[in-house]
């Protein structure tokens, strides 16, 4: 009898990359923590102009978590999600903001948003979720 090839070391099987935009350094150390603990991925941006950096580079990436508010870059998280949206639409996008709820038109279609702070099992839920409905 032949046995059919192993496809539990598919590409699907690898533990998913989050693209996690934060500029403070000790919420970004946090959820990347938190994150990596629940078997993501993180690949840490400051800012909005380094998140656009990685995704230029080819850089396999299966979901993005952004903060609003961001005062370095040249855009803010709200304008990330937007062009994420229409550059990378296959790549589920969370925004959080302790800031205030975004407005009905301020995100794209399809965005989720987590109001800070959050709750660390609430965020890998959510992210579990959406990269697996994207996949």
């Amino acid at each position: 009898m032949t046995s059919s090839p192993d496809r539990s070391e598919s590409p699907t099987d690898e533990a998913p990359v989050v693209l996690l935009v934060e500029d403070d350094g000790l919420l970004l150390m946090e959820a990347s923590d938190t994150l990596a603990e629940a078997g993501f991925q993180v690949v840490e941006a400051p800012h909005a102009d380094r998140a656009l950096q990685v995704l230029e580079s080819d850089r396999e990436v299966d979901a993005l978590m952004t903060d609003v508010d961001m005062p370095l870059g040249s855009i803010d998280g709200l304008a990330l999600a937007r062009l994420v949206a229409r550059r990378w639409p296959w790549i589920p996008v969370l925004v959080v903001s302790g800031m205030g709820t975004p407005g009905p038109n301020d995100m794209p279609d399809g965005a989720l948003f987590i109001p800070k702070p959050y709750a660390p099992s609430d965020l890998v839920q959510t992210l579990h979720d959406r990269v697996r409905r994207a996949a």
